[in-house]
């Protein structure tokens, strides 16, 4: 199982395990980027762990959903 891992990240970094990592990169950013803006907002009214646990727990929702149409090479 480690082995797997290690193998995908060595493909990762070297941008041979996805078929288009311009996508790749877009998705991740977006999911970034709605996870931050959660954590800004629930920070607002909120303690800063409630804010850590919703915004990660958006961006752990989001990936599966916007991760479903990559092609790997």
């Amino acid at each position: 199982m480690l082995g797997m891992a290690l193998n995908s990240a060595k493909l990762f970094l070297a941008g041979k395990l996805f078929q288009d990592l311009g996508k790749v990169i877009r998705q991740m950013l977006v999911a970034i980027v709605i996870g931050v803006a959660v954590v800004y907002g629930v920070s607002l009214v909120a303690p800063v762990w409630v804010a850590a646990i919703a915004g990660g727990a958006v961006s752990g929702f989001l990936q599966p959903i916007l991760f479903k149409d990559l092609k790997y090479a």
